[in-house]
């Protein structure tokens, strides 16, 4: 079934979606889809803030060498400086919207908000609401999407692919609604924000995080990825088998927190100077030797020391997921581990968003943009999504109309596939990429990953011909095609930087890094 015709297509409603379509609404139609697992996406659980320049101590050159440092010398210089300058004005509009941000009342506040330090920053730039940055920021867009006439919410429909043409141009998007119906929306423009690809790993720092559905949506079109070896560990995942998920912020160590092993020591300062503040790659190759050699699964985040006032004041979110799992971090140690935690790789875009497939667009965290290179510096994410969806809506505020064309067909058939047999693959998936293509690789490790990964997809591959559609099943399609094509990027890259870090290469390759660059065809040769 045929849905209309869509002006703007957005997929996904985390703040790159919710703000592309503020800033389209005024010009063109907007079709959103936002079903409602969104609320528990990434962007909602983004808890420290947003990076910025808006201390007249701090200034743009500052911001864009922090990020240089902390991408491991494969940003893209252009991507960084156009997203620092953006940055100050992403935030007043923010403001101008009503974002509640945490207040500065102090004598000598040269800002009305409240600034933090987290790892990376040379300064303190990180805006913040309270530790809940992500909920607040995503409540007020919602409340200026939901009141806009020219923007449709679609609560109801999951996209599972997209529509192409003869020409290569993206047409749309193909959707499951709530009955398992298969539903087709044509659109003249279609922009992915469906996230990144933590769901990969099984232990995440979000209750439901996406796992490249929206990269392999792409690719299926021919659209070229980028850097998918760097995926990002947080360092301080809350400890809790039997509870979900849950971050603890990075403001928590800027703001005085130290790690501590199982017998008391801190040993971040004998890694790096900077510490507890050192980059994330850094922090969580530190947690994770430490766990290799105590045999302990976590280590501990202390913030006894700063006192009962300052831990309710700054961080009453986690103060309270804490204390609801029986642990009171006032006079208790928080047990913390690192989780796979945000993609620096993705679908290759320009400053606007465009990917390699005219007519689609990719902005936030499925896509690649050049700016984390090797390792995202913290609170970076939510100023991408701010900067680039307002770039790209801008792009889109006028489009030229697109001639008629004959469509793909869907490849979709009628025979059901098992729940149980779609579990049990994206287990094993998450098994080996946890196991061999996290925080430390080997290259026996990556090969072993590599086998593996082929023997599931020889499994899944000929039942797909026939499948009847499901959002399981298309998702752990483009999960376990993700992950070959992750573990192919990171068996070529010979050489140890950022978030890829192999022993068996440990150094710096090249003295000019080159970014990885992948298609879907090139699963062929694997």
């Amino acid at each position: 079934m045929t849905d209309g015709k869509h002006e703007v297509l957005v997929i996904g409603g985390g703040v790159a979606g919710l703000v592309l379509a503020l800033e389209v609404a005024d010009h063109r139609r907007v079709t959103l889809l936002r079903p409602t697992s969104d609320d528990q996406g990434a962007s909602r659980w983004a808890q420290g803030g947003i990076a910025a320049v808006l201390s007249p101590q701090d200034d743009i050159e500052a911001h864009v060498a922090d990020t240089l440092v902390a991408g491991d010398g494969l940003c893209d210089e252009r991507a960084v400086r156009f997203t620092v300058e953006q940055g100050p004005s992403a935030i007043e509009w923010l403001v101008s919207l009503g974002v509640p941000f945490t207040p500065d009342a102090s004598a000598d506040a040269g800002y009305p908000y409240h600034l933090t330090r987290e790892g990376g920053h040379g300064a303190r730039r990180i805006i913040h609401a309270d530790d809940a940055t992500g909920r607040a920021v995503v409540e007020t867009l919602k409340q200026h999407v939901e009141a806009h006439p020219n923007i449709r919410l679609c609560g109801d429909l999951t996209a599972i692919g997209l529509i192409g043409d003869g020409e290569g141009h993206c047409r749309g998007a193909r959707c499951l609604d709530a009955d398992g119906r298969l539903q087709e929306l044509a659109a003249e423009d279609t922009v992915l924000a469906t996230g990144g690809a933590s769901g990969l790993y099984r232990h995440t720092t979000s209750p439901q995080p996406a796992s490249g559905e929206g990269m392999m949506m792409a690719a299926e079109l021919g659209a070229e990825l980028m850097n998918l070896e760097f995926q990002q560990f947080h360092p301080t995942c809350l400890y809790d088998p039997e509870g979900p998920a849950f971050l603890i912020s990075e403001a928590v160590r800027g703001e005085g927190g130290l790690l501590i092993n199982a017998a008391g020591e801190r040993f971040m300062p004998a890694v790096d100077p900077r510490a507890e503040l050192a980059p994330r790659d850094i922090v969580a190759r530190a947690i994770d030797a430490q766990m290799q050699r105590t045999g302990t699964d976590h280590v501990y985040l202390d913030i006894r020391h700063l006192g009962e006032a300052a831990i309710r004041h700054h961080f009453p979110t986690i103060h309270a997921h804490c204390a609801r799992r029986g642990l009171d971090i006032v006079h208790q140690p928080i047990p913390v581990v690192p989780a796979a935690h945000y993609s620096c790789g993705g679908v290759t875009t320009d400053l606007g968003g465009a990917t390699t497939v005219p007519r689609l667009h990719a902005i936030g965290e499925v896509a690649c943009t050049g700016l984390h290179g090797a390792n995202r510096m913290a609170s970076n994410s939510l100023l991408e999504c701010l900067v680039y969806a307002r770039s790209c809506g801008r792009r889109l505020r006028s489009a030229a109309p697109l001639p008629t064309a004959e469509l793909a067909p869907a490849h979709w058939g009628r025979q059901p596939v098992a729940l149980d047999d779609i579990g049990e693959i994206r287990d094993a998936m998450r098994q080996l990429m946890s196991a061999r293509v996290a925080i430390v690789r080997t290259d026996q490790g990556l090969d072993e990953a590599a086998r593996g990964l082929a023997q599931l997809h020889r499994r899944l591959a000929p039942r797909m011909a026939d499948a009847a559609p499901t959002i399981a099943l298309a998702n752990l399609w483009h999960a376990l095609r993700l992950a070959r094509l992750t573990v192919a990027c990171a068996r070529a890259r010979r050489e140890s930087r950022g978030l890829h870090f192999n022993p068996d290469c440990p150094v710096h390759g090249e003295a000019m890094p080159r970014p990885s660059r992948i298609h879907l065809q090139d699963l062929e040769a694997i």
